[in-house]
């Protein structure tokens, strides 16, 4: 009996040791620079995912706008604060955001670069 409890004990040692530690290769921490890396490989700002999760169901992936209007030059239109200013307090029919400190300064300056 021992020894096959003890067999079965290595045996599932042996297998949870071949299916790894659950990650895919894709890194979710970002980098220094603020950057993440997704299963693609692909480099993703830190303000670009800001972006995806809070900003693009309405004003598209691409910032081409949908519901709401487009932002691909909306760093031409408003400064870094007063985007800050919309995020937080919404504007016209957007409603106020809640996006706030590192992740809202890394949105921010990431949309003020778009000109």
């Amino acid at each position: 009996m021992k020894k096959s409890l003890l067999t079965l004990f290595f045996l599932s040692m042996l297998a949870l040791a071949a299916c790894g530690d659950g990650e895919d290769g894709a890194s979710e921490e970002p980098d220094d620079n603020g950057a993440a890396e997704t299963e693609q490989g692909e480099t993703v700002s830190a303000g670009e995912e800001e972006y995806a999760t809070n900003c693009a169901a309405c004003h598209g992936a691409d910032l081409s706008g949908g519901v709401g209007p487009a932002l691909n030059q909306i760093g031409s239109k408003y400064t870094q604060d007063e985007i800050a200013e919309i995020v937080q307090n919404g504007i016209g029919t957007m409603p106020a955001q809640s996006v706030a400190g590192e992740e809202l300064e890394n949105l921010t300056s990431w949309l003020a670069e778009k000109q």
